[in-house]
């Protein structure tokens, strides 16, 4: 495949959402990646809907532009194999426990004595310098844990949610996308491969934090945590709807204040200064709650367009399939699967003047490229037909 990671070869050893969609990211930006699943195939070939066994919506979304070989790693023979791929490798990705890696016999100090040059990416739960180290760890925990839900249930006010996106999965995904990018390019400096970490709740406390560490920012504190605008956020109620508006800056503000007929509100101290409308985030929104249920969503988007107030629809998921500038600028493309038939597929979403990506194949069936792979690390078909007899590899 085209794409800046051309030439790159991946061994992928994740599972579930968090790894699998790092990896197919970096196989959108035009690395080889090798998927290595187990007989029973990831857990997320198995969650509907879907059309045929074992290709379950999410696999066929985190999946794209990889090979799939089926390896029992606890199998000597199909361990042998897992190491001939290492020494051709320049990645290993993994999301299981660094503890489970070494019963495996798939260590750090083991694949670099095979691969000094391998560059071996753990992603899991928490980070092995803590007293968390070895926890498992789900996208719920981690959000629970960097303290999400209760953000969103308004610290206690209403019953928390999850954020119904596997976000922390997600993030700490793109967190390894760039670990990886980085480490490709310090080993062109350094010549030798290194092991690097990405534990899910350092990723999300430093992404929630980020917004959030507010008065505890200094030491000792000088207020509380939180950015009471994020806090308090929602979309706007309509007479007809919802609309997500933001009235942010002065001069958005004196706009909106003369379109709606409310200039008034403009010599109210609370309102005319932006450190002052933080200072007063809760009347803020009373304010604007108030007055944008005075329209339908239709005249609010023609009146905010002619004041130069940023605005959007309330979409559903049905609403951004649909959206006319995703469908005009390319984002979806249409794709044939060999068994699923016509899919809808998703672009990377960045472009590139230069070494710009293909569209990646479609993803794999379990085991679809066992036999091709063995063959390119040096095994002869009885070879293969033997390790399949013995229950090492799945041919697919």
């Amino acid at each position: 495949m085209a794409g800046p990671l051309q030439g790159i070869r991946i061994l992928d050893l994740t599972s579930v959402v968090m790894g699998p969609f790092a990896t197919q990211i970096l196989a959108e930006l035009g690395a080889e990646v090798i998927k290595i699943e187990p007989h029973e195939g990831d857990n997320m070939r198995h969650v509907g809907p879907l059309r045929h066994a074992g290709m379950g919506h999410l696999c066929i979304n985190l999946n794209r532009g990889k090979r799939c070989i089926v390896l029992d790693l606890k199998k000597p023979d199909a361990l042998e194999a897992m190491m001939r791929l290492v020494r051709s490798a320049d990645v290993l990705v993994y999301n299981v426990r660094p503890s489970a890696m070494a019963r495996l016999k798939l260590s750090y100090d083991e694949v670099s004595a095979a691969n000094p040059r391998l560059l071996y990416v753990g992603c899991y739960g928490y980070s092995e310098r803590g007293p968390y180290a070895g926890r498992a760890a789900y996208d719920d925990l981690i959000q629970g844990a960097t303290g999400l839900p209760w953000m969103i249930s308004e610290g206690g006010k209403e019953t928390p949610r999850y954020v119904p996106i596997n976000l922390a999965d997600r993030i700490t995904g793109l967190h390894v996308v760039y670990a990886v990018s980085a480490a490709l390019f310090a080993r062109e400096r350094a010549g030798k491969g290194q092991a690097v970490e990405v534990p899910m709740f350092e990723s999300i406390a430093h992404f929630v934090l980020g917004d959030h560490l507010a008065g505890l920012s200094w030491q000792p504190a000088i207020g509380p945590t939180g950015y009471p605008r994020l806090m308090h956020r929602r979309p706007y109620a309509t007479r007809d709807g919802y609309l997500c508006v933001l009235v942010y800056n002065d001069k958005q503000w004196k706009s909106f204040l003369e379109a709606v007929g409310r200039t008034d509100l403009w010599e109210d101290a609370r309102f005319n200064t932006h450190g002052m409308r933080a200072q007063h985030i809760d009347e803020v929104y009373d304010v604007l709650a108030e007055i944008m249920k005075t329209r339908t969503s239709a005249q609010w988007m023609e009146l905010l367009a002619r004041a130069d107030i940023p605005f959007s629809r309330m979409n559903s998921p049905e609403d951004v399939v649909a959206d006319r500038h995703l469908n005009e600028s390319g984002f979806f493309v249409a794709e044939d699967h060999p068994s699923e038939g016509r899919l809808r597929a998703m672009r990377t979403p960045t472009h590139w003047s230069l070494s710009e990506p293909d569209m990646p194949t479609p993803a794999p069936r379990l085991g679809e490229h066992s036999r091709a792979l063995l063959r390119e690390i040096g095994y002869s078909d009885a070879e293969i037909e033997g390790m399949a007899a013995s229950g090492a590899t799945l041919l697919g």
